[in-house]
């Protein structure tokens, strides 16, 4: 048996930030965003929290699946911006969502989250541990940004994707993914220091800090050769594949992609003009969206693939 994915879901704050509305606020532009990103605005959470927008993701991929809340095995949910340290944002779905028989997790991934969370739900369908799977990627991003930093907080946007994945004959067909903890702290946030009886230490930067070039060099040397590979355990070409669908990190890093694999960039959809960058949310936020737009076929073949910080990747090849 295979994992298919059977329902998508999305949520997006309602508060759209546009790149003018941001030049008020830093010294930036929107032709500076623009070119340099592909980003126009982004949506930022004013009342809305990580675990509200991964509900209302669950409850449209449950709907579109036909599936009642009660019949799912587990539930793997990929952040790093989740509301509460404890409990985990999937216990936080399980609850909200009444689905009484299900296990639950967290992973933690960074922008490879949501791939990280298929691959494993590929891994126990294919066990016969599990049948009936839900994954979400969901963000609250702009908690985590320096909002006086124009280099970072112009690329994240707050969201959340879903998707339930059920065990068929046909779906997930290859799945790659790695991680390369030695160039990690190209990408990094600090977490709350030690402080005890014992000890005390002074509390670091708290904010996301990146070193965009080298992100970018690890995003077009990786991305292509882990689509290959899994194109190669699938027995597929590029030329087979119906849709890419890339973490929405940056235009010039999708745009490199398709070119190191020789495909059209109509193949290669994108919402980060107006979502920004969101890091495990950004791959099932796009699913969803290119699911609504009706630009998926039964019987299609499609790429998915994540990468960001750890450094880590993940990719999947699956028939829709």
């Amino acid at each position: 048996m295979r994992a298919r994915i059977c329902g998508t879901g999305s949520c997006l704050p309602k508060l759209r930030v546009a790149n003018d509305d941001l030049s008020k606020v830093v010294d930036t532009s929107d032709a500076w965003i623009r070119s340099r990103t592909g980003i126009a605005a982004r949506h930022i959470v004013t009342d809305e929290t990580t675990a509200g927008m991964a509900l209302e993701a669950a409850k449209q991929a449950l709907a579109e699946a036909d599936m009642r809340p009660e019949e799912l095995d587990l539930i793997i949910a990929a952040s790093v911006s989740a509301d509460r340290i404890l409990p985990p944002l999937s216990c936080e779905l399980q609850s909200g969502l009444g689905a009484v028989r299900a296990s639950a997790y967290d992973l933690c991934a960074a922008c490879s989250g949501f791939l990280f969370a298929l691959n494993a739900a590929q891994a126990y369908i294919q066990s016969g541990m599990f049948q009936k799977i839900l994954i979400v990627g969901a963000e609250t991003l702009s908690k985590l940004v320096d909002w006086s930093d124009r280099s970072t907080c112009v690329l994240f946007g707050d969201g959340a994707g879903a998707a339930v994945v059920c065990a068929d004959e046909e779906g997930v067909l290859a799945t790659v993914q790695g991680s390369d903890g030695a160039r990690g702290m190209v990408l990094a946030c600090e977490g709350r220091p030690v402080n005890n009886p014992y000890v005390r230490h002074e509390a670091g930067n708290p904010y996301v800090q990146m070193n965009g070039q080298e992100v970018y060099r690890f995003a077009v040397r990786t991305v292509p050769a882990s689509v290959q590979e899994a194109l190669q355990k699938a027995g597929l070409a590029p030329e087979d594949i119906s849709l890419f669908l890339l973490h929405q990190a940056n235009r010039r890093i999708i745009e490199a992609v398709a070119k190191r694999l020789a495909q059209p960039p109509e193949k290669f959809p994108m919402c980060l003009e107006e979502c920004g960058n969101m890091s495990a949310a950004s791959v099932p936020v796009l699913l969803d969206r290119v699911n609504k737009e009706k630009k998926l076929k039964k019987g299609d073949k499609i790429v998915l693939a994540g990468f960001g910080a750890g450094l880590t990747w993940g990719c999947a090849v699956l028939v829709w």
